[in-house]
């Protein structure tokens, strides 16, 4: 097994075994095998076409008929019409979900030619994400997970496909990990340590600062939504600095790494259980770090990650609190659980002072964009139409989908003056995500900038294809897929 991260006391997981082969082993207890709509079935499937229909077998994607043959299972599998990566990333996570307590698994879903290097990274990541079980906190007991995958496929082509899935699917792993850890056994200290261990072991720089150099840089953003606890703030910067790099990208997440609104409690309600995962933005910039060597990125890249807890106490934060941000620029709080707009506007005032190409953060921001887009969904704003359209670009790429959202400054900046500061931290009960979007655009000057918001989307209730119940780790693959092409 291939330790998807460095060992730390709270719980890790663990990635399958993947490998290639030209045919399924005899040792792989099930088979997977792709089938479309029409045309001949593969006789390993051992059935005809009339027999698989008469099951209610019609090759859609992501269908699944298991027939039992000489000792191990063999599955139909159906790709579609035409199958592209996500089609096959969405009918290998079924074909791991199918195969139960099987440890033993082939997938030969990879068709020779010009596309085999994307499609087996597609079935290579829907393998992997399928088969994640969070490790939890009980006894581990027996979980029946799959241990082994055996992509079916030859060449060089495949050969990169699978090593580039297994980098970028490693990395999604992590940040689920992350986000699915309860508070208590991840804070802000915590998350910094991790970076130092992982920065050594995938070849990345790594900065911390604590209390003490937060105030002296002037971040008053993260250093006032930290009065409230008594767990100390921690500014994270990565640095990866390829030799000949094309391009610099900095990418900023936000790490309330729990959020009880502070002064702003939130309700005692379902939702709040999940603000473990406040930290999901934080979460998906460090594990891009951690797929950038193992992917040959000449992009360099600087992560910034704002890590902190938002509590309420005697010294927290109070409303009509006004903050003065790295940058200069003075906010009234109007809202203690509008706390994610103000750290990631001392880390967005940060990375633009190292002249970066670009600019992007990413946080569990809004409720708005939730109630906008739904839960599959994350919202995307930007100063720069290039650089959205390169993030929509990377979401259809990895099927995670994001929705543009506009920047209307114009028409809504006035609902953030304020009286006795330069803007406050809220604009009142409507656009919600936009106004916050305009927030954090007041902290990146000229620089070509995006936001993405991806509060709907950092959860699922259930298995869902590739996506298994808990936090999704969103956005890292989106974000890895940006700028290794950039």
């Amino acid at each position: 097994m291939m330790s998807a991260m460095a060992s730390r006391d709270f719980p890790l997981s663990d990635l399958p075994e993947i490998s290639t082969a030209r045919s399924a082993p005899a040792d792989a207890t099930f088979v997977g095998v792709a089938v479309g709509p029409s045309g001949a079935v593969p006789r390993a499937v051992g059935l005809a076409r009339r027999d698989l229909e008469r099951q209610g077998f019609t090759g859609k994607v992501g269908q699944v008929l298991v027939v039992p043959s000489r000792g191990r299972a063999v599955a139909a599998v159906g790709v579609g019409d035409r199958p592209d990566a996500g089609d096959l990333r969405d009918a290998a996570a079924a074909c791991v979900r199918a195969a139960g307590r099987h440890s033993e698994v082939a997938l030969d879903l990879v068709a020779a030619g010009s596309r085999s290097t994307a499609d087996a990274q597609a079935v290579t990541e829907g393998a992997v994400l399928a088969a994640y079980r969070y490790p939890g906190l009980g006894e581990p007991g027996d979980r029946g997970r799959v241990s082994r995958v055996v992509i079916v496929g030859e060449g060089r082509g495949v050969d990169t496909g699978v090593r580039r899935g297994v980098a970028t699917a490693r990395a999604a792993v992590l940040a689920r990990d992350l986000a699915n850890t309860p508070p208590t056994y991840l804070n802000a200290p915590d998350i910094a340590d991790l970076a130092a261990e992982l920065g050594e072991q995938y070849g990345f720089g790594v900065e911390v600062f604590g209390p003490r150099e937060l105030a002296e840089m002037g971040c008053g953003g993260l250093l006032g939504v930290n009065r409230g606890s008594v767990v100390e703030p921690r500014l994270v910067k990565l640095t990866w600095q390829p030799r000949t790099p094309r391009g610099h990208v900095a990418l900023v997440g936000k790490g309330v790494m729990y959020d009880s609104g502070g002064i702003s409690l939130k309700p005692s309600d379902a939702f709040h259980v999940v603000m473990k995962m406040d930290m999901s933005g934080a979460a998906a910039v460090l594990s891009t770090m951690t797929a950038l060597s193992d992917l040959r990125c000449r992009t360099a890249v600087t992560g910034w990650l704002v890590c902190t807890d938002n509590m309420p106490s005697g010294s927290a934060m109070k409303l009509g609190d006004v903050l003065t941000m790295r940058n200069g620029r003075t906010v009234e709080v109007h809202n203690t659980d509008a706390e994610g707009r103000l750290i990631l506007a001392d880390g967005l005032s940060l990375a633009v002072e190292e002249a970066p190409d670009a600019v992007i953060d990413i946080a569990t921001l809004t409720g708005a964009a939730m109630a906008a887009l739904g839960t599959d969904i994350a919202a995307v704003l930007g100063t720069d139409d290039a650089l959205v359209e390169r993030l929509r670009g990377a979401a259809d790429a990895t099927g995670e989908p994001v929705w543009q959202m506009p920047l209307e400054r114009g028409r809504y900046r006035r609902l953030l003056d304020s009286n006795v500061a330069d803007m406050r931290n809220i604009g009142g009960p409507y656009a919600g995500c936009i106004t916050a979007a305009i927030f954090l655009s007041e902290f990146v000057g000229d620089t070509p900038w995006a936001h993405l918001d991806i509060a709907g989307p950092m959860k699922v209730d259930a298995d869902e294809s590739w996506r298994s119940r808990g936090a999704t780790g969103f956005g890292t693959r989106l974000l890895i897929d940006t700028v290794t092409n950039w």
